[in-house]
């Protein structure tokens, strides 16, 4: 599936017939004329530079990359099946300071892409071709050709965002060019891929595109972890090289898996279970301490399951009014229905033989579970005019426009009961969950919002080196959900009540911004933006992605209390970028500050809106071709956080685990890099990737660790063009074997393993 080697386009210039118009040579000998015939002369294109992408698939961004003032990372189509990365979550190892470093809370877990990005939570704000994907599932690569990632201001452009940015997907769509690839992939923990890439060109406007994906593979290097789905993406393109276009576009997407709850933390550095206020663990503690337990173990039980089927319409209009003048709407439609059971290792830990507390096969551990049944539902419509025109001297690039969404969620509540513990060091399956429906509605909830939404940019140029650029947007909202509630008095029978809850406003987001170019390759900028998060969609930027928004938020210290003041968020950013080597190579480097107020600060029995995270930093990027067969990209990025009077957990002002005012799950230093190198049929590449020491978030458990260790990881690839319609390629992960915590949760009990060493062989053809 990847390409082995760079094309280049070869074009033949022949000057025979400029001869005829140059001087003739006479001879005095004799008058005979002779004819002058030079020689062909070849002209070669530069080579496809597959790594470098100049400009961003949204109509928003007008300028191109260099030109933009505000940090922005791609990750084209060539690198993700280089790496053979498969998942968002893959692919957005390319981006330094982004992962899944949160395992979830004690009694709820993370699923799907749980992003974090510059130190908030960043997985609901994903956007699919600009429009927001909502659901808590895995994205799977098959059916998108580059991913952008925005760090910093993104609500002017999309709305309701992180405080840390947004995400962007680009789909494939119907072309007019013939073309069919296909890829079969084999690899270790009985993994199985395969896909199919399918366009077809029906007439001189109209084309057909199919793509197909089906994976079948166990967790790697753990036991009782599954991962099954397939996938079908089809798109129709109707008026394709004239003035109006359409598309239509459907996805539908199946999983079947089962969940990683991970694993006990215990034996980890930074666990202790002498700070136990167990008795009983506390006698174990000297061997607990000591003795991980093994990376491959499950503790899951055999009713666990993850099941998540997804669907999505879309139908996207383009019409050049004229060449500077474009009119654009996109319509779509979208359900995701996610229902799982994980059940996974506990925080008791007890010994069937307390006469040896060094005994290992008599050490026990209890289990926990949590489940979730979400539907949500998403229906906007967006129209974007795109335009260029002069006003006196100053030229202006404008991009304006108009958007409705209605996003709907639907939860249902059911109780999960665990009986039985597992072996701590040899667990066997021994534990089981019952899951049912909880009666009197209980736990169930519905709620929508809608979104009316109107934006403006605009680009100026003031001279040919100096150019200023805005944009603001208005967002009106309403929220309306309704819970149910449990009314009863401590001590007294459980009496379930519906609740409405209502909630509308106004969000005013804006951002400026200037660019200076000293040279036609480089670009200075500067950029500063506002944006607002309404209360009742506070966590992380989720909205109605989180199944937290809709229970009773009349709690005072939720961020989601519909009586809050909404959450604003300030960003500055200073950066230069710069091209090299006829523009084949990108560097990049941005100072940067985000700062996010009202936050909640308890003060006694009361909550004032008086807390503020910020973080702030330097990230640094290199991308493109460095000669016509050796490409890369890299980044790093250098994160210092800090929180002011924002309470959580244990009436504490101070939300990391190890004490300090860093915001947790942030990387202090982060660093990503991929080259290939390609020469005749073969091609080699390697990769390496570098996350710093971060802590936790505080819990009430101070038994597992609160710091969590650096780690490097490094991968590799080998490929080979066997004939022009085959290759093969090798990709080896994790080639040294790092053992590392890729995430935990808040209270530190458990968590998930790195991905031990790992090989993927995949054969791509095209027919």
């Amino acid at each position: 599936m990847a390409q082995i080697k760079s094309r280049k386009h070869s074009k033949t210039v022949s000057l025979v017939a400029l001869a005829a118009t140059l001087p003739l040579t006479a001879h005095a000998a004799d008058s005979e004329q002779q004819s002058t015939r030079l020689p062909t002369i070849q002209v070669e294109a530069a080579a496809e530079n597959a790594y470098k992408k100049d400009t961003l698939s949204s109509a928003k961004f007008t300028q191109p990359v260099l030109n933009t003032t505000q940090t922005v990372a791609i990750i084209p189509e060539k690198v993700l099946k280089e790496q053979n990365a498969t998942t968002l979550t893959e692919a957005l190892r390319n981006v330094p300071g982004v992962g899944t470093f949160s395992l979830g809370e004690n009694g709820r877990m993370n699923t799907g892409d749980a992003v974090t990005m510059r130190g908030f939570d960043t997985a609901n704000s994903i956007f699919i071709d600009g429009v927001r994907d909502l659901g808590n599932v895995t994205r799977d690569m098959f059916n998108y050709e580059q991913i952008e990632v925005f760090k910093g201001p993104a609500g002017t452009d999309n709305g309701r965002t992180a405080a840390s940015g947004s995400i962007n997907l680009s789909t494939k769509h119907a072309n007019l060019e013939d073309s069919n690839s296909a890829t079969l992939g084999f690899g270790s923990d009985d993994y199985y891929r395969a896909t199919a890439d399918l366009n077809k060109k029906i007439n001189e406007t109209t084309a057909i595109r199919l793509n197909a994906m089906g994976e079948n593979a166990d967790g790697i290097g753990r036991d009782g972890v599954e991962n099954k789905k397939w996938a079908i993406a089809s798109s129709l393109g109707f008026g394709l090289g004239t003035d109006l276009r359409v598309f239509l576009d459907y996805l539908h997407t199946e999983q079947d898996n089962k969940l990683d709850g991970g694993i006990p933390t215990v034996g980890v550095p930074g666990f202790d279970a002498n700070k136990s206020t167990n008795a009983a663990i506390k006698s174990l503690a000297n061997y607990l301490n000591s003795h991980k337990v093994d990376t491959s173990n499950y503790y899951g039980a055999p009713e666990d399951f993850d099941d998540v089927s997804a669907d999505m319409a879309t139908a996207r209009i383009e019409y050049d009014i004229s060449e500077k003048t474009k009119l654009a709407n996109t319509a779509r439609w979208g359900k995701t229905e996610h229902q799982y059971l994980s059940t996974f290792s506990g925080n008791a830990y007890t010994t069937t033989n307390p006469a040896n507390p060094n005994d290992a096969s008599a050490m026990r551990v209890s289990g926990s579970a949590n489940n979730g049944d979400t539907e949500n539902e998403i229906i906007t419509n967006q129209t974007s005019l795109v335009t260029s025109f002069n006003t006196g001297r100053l030229k202006h690039d404008v991009s304006t426009g108009v958007e409705f969404t209605r996003e709907e969620m639907k939860t249902r509540g059911w109780t999960a009961t665990v009986t039985g513990t597992n072996s701590l060091y040899n667990p066997q399956g021994t534990v089981h969950t019952a899951l049912v429906r909880n009666t009197n509605g209980n736990g169930d909830s519905e709620g929508q919002m809608d979104t009316y939404s109107i934006f403006a940019f605009d680009t100026i140029a003031l001279s040919p080196k100096f150019s200023v650029n805005g944009g603001i947007r208005l967002d009106r909202y309403k929220l309306d959900s309704d819970s149910f509630v449990n009314t009863a008095a401590s001590g007294q029978p459980a009496k379930y009540e519906a609740v409405n809850l209502k909630d509308d406003g106004n969000l005013f987001n804006w951002k400026v911004g200037a660019l200076y170019k000293p040279t036609p390759n480089g670009s200075l900028y500067a950029n500063y933006a506002v944006q607002q998060q309404a209360p009742g969609t506070i966590t992380g930027g989720d909205g109605i992605g989180n199944a937290n928004v809709f229970a009773p938020s009349g709690s005072a210290s939720s961020n989601n209390n519909l009586e809050l003041d909404p959450q604003e968020i300030n960003t500055v950013e200073v950066g230069a970028k710069w091209e090299f080597l006829d523009s084949r190579l990108l560097l990049t480097g941005a100072l940067f500050q985000t700062e996010l107020t009202n936050e909640l600060e308890k003060d006694g029995e009361l909550y004032y809106q008086t807390g503020e995270k910020t973080v702030k930093g330097v990230e640094l990027g290199v991308i493109g071709s460095l000669n016509d067969h050796w490409q890369v990209t890299a980044g790093y990025t250098h994160q210092k956080t800090d929180i002011k009077n924002v309470t959580q957990a244990a009436s504490s002002q101070l939300v990391s685990a190890d004490g300090s005012s860093n915001m947790p799950f942030t990387p202090s230093d982060a660093f990503t890099m991929w080259t290939t190198y390609s020469m005749d049929k073969w091609s080699i590449g390697s990769g390496a990737r570098y996350n710093g020491e971060m802590t936790k978030s505080k819990d009430g458990n101070a038994v597992g660790p609160s710091v969590i260790p650096d780690y490097w990881v490094f991968d590799s690839m080998i490929g080979y063009q066997a004939t022009p319609n085959v290759g093969i390629q090798l990709n080896i992960n994790n080639l040294f074997d790092e053992d590392y915590i890729s995430s935990i949760n808040r209270g530190g009990l458990r968590y998930i393993a790195g991905a031990e060493r790992n090989y993927r062989l995949t054969f791509n053809f095209k027919f």
